[in-house]
């Protein structure tokens, strides 16, 4: 990795769509460990700016950083290792319905050769199937391998995309939507995968959401290894280490803290304060 320490930096990225401003001069830079939480109106620019970071979309100008390199420019078959070290939650889990969860989660070794190569042929002698077994694992859903993934509830198919997101074990994790339509108690089961992953690994986290909690949760709590659960910190975890971003038409009209986010006084960015947002 070049000597940048951030792990994706938008420098004034600018999208449309014909005469649709979908980006409009977005900057911001996060780090391995860090998350940012993206709030914002239908249209505002939430899911492009997720798909700009895989690389999905080309700006019309600016300039997009992942893992040091520019790939504003790059051809599809250049961005195919950078992808190996981005992970994607696509709404709704983004699952194939006619093969099993096992083949779903494995999709991203069985199609690319490199990362077929780092993570079973210099792996010690681990198999495409123990790495499976451990994604699964990772999301506490190892016993639904055979199971194909209309057999299994929306939380369940929400934690099985988290696994296949996480195999390669990315230093980038981009979630668009990954509470969706969950029930609170299942949302919060979602969020705790997601920090025992920045826990464990030291992800950096791009996470688009309706839901403040989300956001809340992954601001103050921390998780526990030792009991597997996660649990508020012990001591204020680093403002800067959790970041909200409020987006409307295309742009970036708020980013701060927690605290920042409750303090503010735009009408507009008051509608994303401690509530959810449909």
């Amino acid at each position: 990795m070049p000597a940048d320490s951030a792990i994706l930096r938008f420098e004034d990225v600018s999208l449309r769509y014909g005469d649709t401003v979908a980006l409009d001069h977005v900057s911001f830079e996060l780090l391995a460990g860090e998350t940012r939480i993206i709030f914002g109106a239908a249209g505002a620019g939430k899911t492009v700016l997720i798909k700009a970071a895989a690389g999905l979309v080309k700006p019309d100008s600016g300039r997009i950083f992942v893992f040091g390199q520019d790939i504003t420019h790059l051809k599809e078959s250049q961005l195919y290792e950078i992808r190996a070290g981005i992970g994607v939650l696509f709404q709704e889990g983004g699952l194939f319905d006619s093969i099993n969860i096992g083949a779903n989660v494995a999709y991203p070794l069985q199609n690319q050769p490199s990362l077929r190569h780092k993570f079973l042929e210099n792996g010690k002698g681990r198999t495409l199937d123990d790495r499976v077994h451990e994604a699964l694992r990772f999301v506490e859903l190892e016993h639904t391998i055979e199971k194909f993934p209309s057999e299994v509830s929306g939380g369940m198919r929400r934690r099985v995309g988290i696994a296949r997101a996480v195999i390669t074990e990315p230093a980038l994790l981009l979630y668009d939507s990954p509470t969706a339509g969950l029930d609170p108690i299942t949302a919060n089961n979602i969020i705790a995968v997601i920090l025992k992953g920045r826990e464990t690994r030291n992800t950096a986290n791009l996470m688009v959401t309706h839901r403040y909690q989300d956001g809340h949760l992954m601001a103050n709590f921390r998780y526990n290894p030792d009991s597997g659960k996660i649990q508020p910190a012990p001591v204020p975890l680093d403002p800067r280490r959790t970041r909200f971003f409020v987006m409307r038409d295309g742009r970036l009209v708020f980013e701060g803290s927690e605290a920042e986010l409750q303090a503010a006084t735009d009408e507009y960015v008051k509608k994303f304060r401690g509530i959810s947002v449909s």
